[in-house]
């Protein structure tokens, strides 16, 4: 039979007799806090009408990199064209800077002084 030395474990009573006079002394709650996250900031990729790139370029680079149809990138073309500018799609921050990269990057390659920018949504 293995003998323990009960003393070195405390143990608790519900004898209001005992123990300190303080009540709950040496206990201890954690409350818990409710985190709220806020959801991402949202930006809007806008790309800007010039008078020199192609407005199949344009409707190209809103197939290619938004991913729209041929019918909704006709529209947002002709949209840009005529209000000057043109909301290609909503995204958190990262993607949105990317999308501006990539659309500037293409409008380089193939020449054209295509405008594209960022602003919040």
């Amino acid at each position: 039979m293995i003998f323990m030395n009960l003393s070195l474990f405390p143990i608790a009573s519900n004898d209001p007799g005992q123990g300190s006079s303080e009540e709950g002394a040496g206990s201890v709650v954690a409350e818990k806090e409710a985190l709220q996250t806020e959801p991402p900031k949202l930006y809007r990729v806008v790309m800007l009408n010039d008078d020199y790139t192609p407005m199949e370029f344009v409707v190209y680079v809103l197939q290619e990199l938004f991913r729209h149809d041929v019918e909704t990138a006709t529209q947002i073309m002709l949209k840009i064209h005529h209000e000057g500018r043109g909301v290609c799609g909503v995204y958190t921050k990262d993607v949105a800077a990317t999308k501006v990269e990539l659309v500037l990057a293409a409008a380089r390659r193939a020449g054209h002084p295509l405008q594209c920018i960022l602003e919040t949504a």
